[in-house]
């Protein structure tokens, strides 16, 4: 049996497709670097990254971004030999009534790449997918977003529109064919076409505890379409104290063994404010079939926490990581845009000192999602800078608002490094540690988290660690701890910050990041 979820961590919107015997999600990665996480599998049971496909700035350039804005909910597609992408590059989205959403296709023979320039779309929403019909015509499947109105009634409907099947551009006018339900907030569709029916799949309900994924029919592309006799496929909210929680926005394909699957976000929360600090998940549930209506295989509307795939999952106990191995940069990703960072001669990862932890401008970090309740992650790394606005360490981040950094800096009073600790939490900075002589040379810091809680060490052999008298709510580093709700979640990793001249960088030496 394979437990749920099945890529654990911040794997928000999943997009799952199945060709030639292997399955791959498309996850959306939101403000971090490179652009749209793709996963495969050909047992449902273990996962490994493949690519980001978003790698290069005519792909996707998020300098300015706000937090949570960004890369939502692609659509991995495959056709007549050709794998499509569609994404949506979020510039603006809590700013009053409107919001920027440009969307564009990109599309590539293999998996990784290359992957061609994109093509734009248009703008009128959010979380768009692609509809490959039987006749060979190609539709832009996408929810409108209407800025004269309030709540609920923003998100206005589904929009179909038709596009050239080679230029990929609009040939038709948009034509709306879905409201949605009482629900709302109808969002992120998918198309299928299954015997005689076109079958719609789209989100409702927001990203909260209320999420559902609401199916209905029709005979004909463009409507009417009736509603599933359930409603909703997947949806929590009548069962408050399941361990997963949040359930909705997913895509289903067909194996080739004829069994169905779906893919869902989800969340499990944790803590008395019921926070997710691992993010939104991503679960799988096999579906059948009843008067040519898609259910869960277990006839309710919550997702198992176990299922029967293909295969066993193979423990994960960790990483150490070597930087000079792709894997490294196939688990760790910046914000924005491409980190400025080289790997040594001798094998050490050179991170060059970018703007401070709160800017929305080259920052220059490297993360990892945090994928577990209980981890530790050590790093050890040498400053090259000579200022109380040069910086390097370890970093635990949510987003600019809040983050703690565990920072090594020149002090000119003790005339050497310092370690100190810098805590943001809603944009409410403080330094909660006196600051700890640690001499110019390597030192070794370490992030212990034990499901709410975390406490930061550090060492200047590697083997004798002192902790920091400080105590982390992990929790904080949540969608729900957000002020406006953000949509992504806690990462781990390196950061060098240079507030003085740019001329600092910071050598590390090691990474890891073990699962307690």
């Amino acid at each position: 049996m394979i437990k749920n979820p099945v890529l654990s961590g911040f794997h928000a919107d999943p997009s799952l497709l199945y060709v030639d015997g292997t399955f791959y999600i498309a996850n959306s990665t939101f403000e971090y670097f490179p652009g749209v996480k793709i996963s495969k599998s050909t047992d449902l049971a273990n996962w490994e990254t493949v690519c980001y496909p978003l790698d290069r700035d005519s792909l996707l350039n998020m300098e300015g971004n706000p937090r949570s804005c960004g890369i939502w909910a692609p659509c991995l597609t495959f056709d007549n030999g050709m794998f499509y992408l569609v994404y949506t590059d979020v510039k603006s989205w809590a700013d009053g009534p409107f919001k920027d959403t440009p969307n564009y296709i990109t599309t590539a023979k293999n998996i990784e790449g290359p992957w061609s320039d994109p093509v734009y779309i248009n703008c009128s929403g959010f979380d768009p997918s692609l509809f490959h019909d039987t006749d060979g015509r190609k539709y832009f499947v996408s929810m409108e977003w209407d800025y004269r109105k309030t709540g609920a009634e923003q998100f206005s409907g589904i929009l179909v529109t038709e596009l050239d099947p080679v230029s990929l551009k609009p040939i038709k006018e948009p034509v709306k064919v879905f409201l949605g339900s009482e629900r709302g907030l109808v969002e992120g569709p998918h198309m299928y076409r299954i015997g005689e029916y076109y079958y719609l799949f789209t989100a409702e309900g927001g990203t909260t505890y209320e999420h559902a994924e609401t199916v209905a029919r029709s005979k004909n592309l463009f409507g009417p379409y009736e509603m599933h006799p359930n409603t909703h496929l997947v949806c929590t909210e009548d069962f408050p104290n399941a361990p997963i929680q949040k359930t909705g926005h997913g895509a289903m394909v067909q194996s080739s063994d004829g069994r169905f699957w779906f893919a869902c976000l989800c969340g499990r929360p944790i803590g008395e404010h019921r926070r997710c600090p691992l993010g939104r998940e991503t679960s799988i549930n096999e579906v059948i079939w009843e008067n040519d209506w898609p259910y869960l295989k277990n006839k309710t509307t919550l997702v198992d926490l176990e299922f029967e795939g293909y295969g066993e999952k193979i423990a994960y106990t960790g990483t150490d990581y070597k930087f000079t191995d792709k894997n490294f940069w196939l688990d760790f990703q910046s914000v924005r845009s491409k980190s400025k960072a080289e790997v040594t001669g001798g094998g050490a990862l050179r991170i060059f000192g970018g703007n401070a932890p709160t800017s929305n401008f080259e920052q220059n970090l490297l993360v990892r999602r945090q994928t577990d309740f209980n981890f530790t992650a050590t790093t050890s790394f040498q400053l090259y800078g000579k200022s109380f606005q040069k910086m390097a360490g370890l970093v635990y981040r949510y987003d600019e608002y809040t983050n703690y950094f565990l920072r090594v800096a020149y002090d000119e009073e003790k005339q050497q490094n310092c370690l100190g600790l810098l805590s943001f939490i809603k944009s409410e900075f403080s330094m909660p540690i006196s600051e700890i002589p640690v001499g110019n040379g390597t030192v070794y810091l370490k992030l212990t988290v034990k499901a709410s809680t975390g406490t930061f060490a550090y060492s200047l052999d590697g083997e004798t660690y002192t902790d920091i008298q400080y105590t982390v709510d992990a929790t904080t580093l949540s969608d729900e701890f957000a002020t406006p709700l953000g949509f992504t979640g806690a990462f781990v990793g390196m950061n060098c910050v240079d507030i003085c001249d740019k001329t600092a960088y910071a050598d590390f030496y090691s990474f890891s990041y073990r699962v307690d």
